[in-house]
């Protein structure tokens, strides 16, 4: 069974941020925001067997599966790597994730953050993408692909390695459309390029873009006075060519309605609006970085093997794009490689003698140290 992307809605429920009263899931707020969704005419529920400890699949029984018939809604799920040592725990936890959901198969299921090493190694060797074919052919998962988290090399190496996938979930904004360690621009060519359907997570960068500088929303409401600074972002995503669905992780109403409201009546960005969120975006991405060129004569004499440009790589992404999950994983990835952490510097200097944009690269050192060896 092909996915009919046609019958896909274009903005997807994601319960990864649900709304919270006194350290619980608010359901009452919860089946409020489902049904203004399915009375707009939407159906595709994203959640994972990790989001809010594990009860991100609960209140979907309680909030969709207990209020509303099977054949109105479609549910995704995740497998997480890092919660199993085994194969049999493959098994584990799909029987419990039918359980806490209250279903007897998921319309779409994902492998959970594929990426370099880590959680793509255990994928492969504990047999997950065959065992997940086999769950399809079972008629238990009715689709089946991966979120993906890593290299654009690794994804053209896991698609090569694995053609059954049906869909890949990317993070994607117009921030992150050039950010070094995200590369989604990058990644989306490579899926647009080979026909594969992609899911949107992040579009609004976990709210980021959806409250900007005051200049930068000003030029906004300057073109579109109507519309909300989160609607640029989704309609940035939304016109991409190959994009199926776009996820929002919604935790308010007021989230769920103006979201609706962005893809209901759908406008694809025009080449004016294309050109703002360009401006916008250069402006945004415009702060001071290490001005490291990544030519990596720094590395071959370093005696600690320190990886100095993916360092600075980190580091001038924590300042760009104000996140600090990302780089971090990143970091973490290098150190797992063999890599030098930058506080294992110890002031020879060889770096310096060869770099030539003569950086203070063991200052620049001791200031990342400072930031990610924490």
């Amino acid at each position: 069974m092909s996915i009919d992307v046609n019958a896909m809605p274009k903005l997807g429920f994601g319960l990864m941020r649900l709304p919270e009263q006194d350290g619980n899931i608010d359901l009452d707020h919860v089946c409020r925001m489902v049904d203004m969704y399915m009375e707009a005419g939407l159906n595709y529920f994203d959640t994972a067997y990790v989001y809010h400890g594990g009860n991100s699949e609960k209140v979907i029984k309680e909030a969709l599966v207990k209020r509303y018939s099977r054949d109105q809604y479609m549910v995704a799920t995740k497998l997480p790597a890092w919660c199993m040592n085994s194969e049999a725990d493959r098994d584990r936890i799909f029987t419990e994730q039918l359980e806490r959901c209250g279903l007897s198969y998921f319309d779409f299921y994902l492998l959970h953050s594929v990426e370099d090493g880590g959680n793509g190694d255990t994928y492969d060797r504990l047999n997950c993408w065959q065992w997940a074919m086999q769950k399809k052919a079972e008629g238990i998962i009715r689709h089946f692909g991966f979120s993906f988290h890593g290299s654009p090399e690794y994804l053209v190496r896991t698609l090569d390695a694995h053609p059954e996938v049906e869909f890949v979930q990317i993070q994607l904004n117009y921030a992150d459309w050039t950010n070094p360690v995200v590369q989604s621009g990058k990644l989306y060519d490579i899926l647009h390029a080979r026909n594969i359907p992609m899911i949107i997570m992040e579009p609004v960068k976990g709210g980021t873009l959806a409250k900007l500088p005051q200049e930068l929303e000003a030029r906004y409401k300057a073109m579109r006075p109507e519309s909300s600074v989160a609607s640029w972002a989704l309609r940035f995503v939304g016109s991409l060519p190959g994009v199926m669905t776009v996820l929002s992780g919604m935790s308010a109403m007021e989230q769920m309605q103006d979201n609706i409201q962005t893809f209901i009546h759908f406008e694809p960005l025009s080449d004016s609006e294309k050109e703002l969120v360009s401006e916008v975006r250069a402006i945004m991405l415009n702060v001071p970085q290490i001005g490291c060129t990544g030519c990596r004569y720094c590395t071959d004499g370093c005696p600690m093997q320190i990886s100095i440009p993916d360092v600075f790589r980190a580091i001038n992404t924590m300042d760009l794009y104000h996140e600090e999950f990302r780089p971090k994983s990143f970091y973490g990835g290098l150190l797992s490689q063999g890599h030098g952490r930058a506080s294992d510097c110890i002031a020879c200097g060889q770096c310096e003698s060869v770099c030539p944009q003569h950086l203070p690269i063991i200052e620049l050192l001791r200031g990342a140290a400072a930031r990610l060896d924490v």
